[in-house]
C-alpha cells in the first residue's frame, strides 16, 4: 500500500472535537493491528504519559454528535463504552508505549496525516484571507470589472467566427 493511500485512510479517521484534531482508540488499534482493549491496557499502564491534552474520554453529547454526523456508524461501533480519543501529541506518545515495527511505521504515517491536515487548514486560512482582501479592494470597482469582462467576452466572440480555409479552392 502506498504512503498516499495510507495517509488518506488515516485522514478519514481524524475528527475535530473540543477544538482539537483527535483519533478514536478503536481506529488507532485497527491501524496498529491490535485489539482496542490491549491499546487501552497499555495506556492505563502508562497513565502518566497521557495527560488530558494528549488523551481524553468522550462524553455522551460528543458520542451523539459523532453518530449524528456519521463520523461513526452507530453507538455499537464503539463496543458499548465511552471511547478514548488521542490528540496528535497523544498519538506520538503511543509510539513509546507500543513498540512493534508495525506500530512504529503506522505512527509515522499518522504523524504525516496530522501534518498534512495542518497544512491544508493553513492553506484554507491563507486563501480565505486573500479572498477577503480581494473583496475589499474590488468592492467599489464592480462597474469597471463588468466592463472588462464584457470586453473579454466580445474578444472571445470575434475569435469564434469561422475562418477561411488555407489552400487552393476549386469553384
Amino acid at each position: 500500500m502506498s504512503k498516499v493511500v495510507v495517509v488518506e485512510q488515516i485522514e478519514r479517521k481524524i475528527y475535530f472535537l473540543r477544538g482539537m484534531k483527535v483519533m478514536l482508540d478503536k481506529d488507532l488499534a485497527s491501524l496498529y493491528k491490535v485489539k482496542a482493549f490491549r491499546l487501552r491496557e497499555q495506556v492505563k499502564r502508562n497513565q502518566r504519559r497521557f495527560p488530558s491534552d494528549f488523551m481524553f474520554q468522550l462524553n455522551e453529547p460528543e458520542i451523539e454528535f459523532m453518530v449524528s454526523q456519521n463520523a461513526i456508524p452507530s453507538r455499537k461501533y464503539l463496543g458499548g463504552f465511552k471511547p478514548y480519543v488521542f490528540t496528535e501529541q497523544g498519538v506520538a506518545m503511543l509510539s513509546s508505549v507500543l513498540k512493534s515495527e508495525l506500530a512504529i511505521s503506522m505512527n509515522i504515517a499518522i504523524m504525516r496525516a496530522f501534518v498534512k491536515l495542518r497544512e491544508v487548514l493553513l492553506t484554507h486560512k491563507e486563501l480565505n484571507y486573500k479572498l477577503q482582501e480581494l473583496e475589499a479592494k474590488v468592492g467599489d470597482h464592480d462597474e469597471e470589472i463588468k466592463m472588462i469582462l464584457d470586453a473579454i467576452r466580445q474578444l472571445m466572440k470575434e475569435e469564434e467566427k469561422p475562418k477561411r480555409g488555407i489552400g487552393f479552392h476549386v469553384r
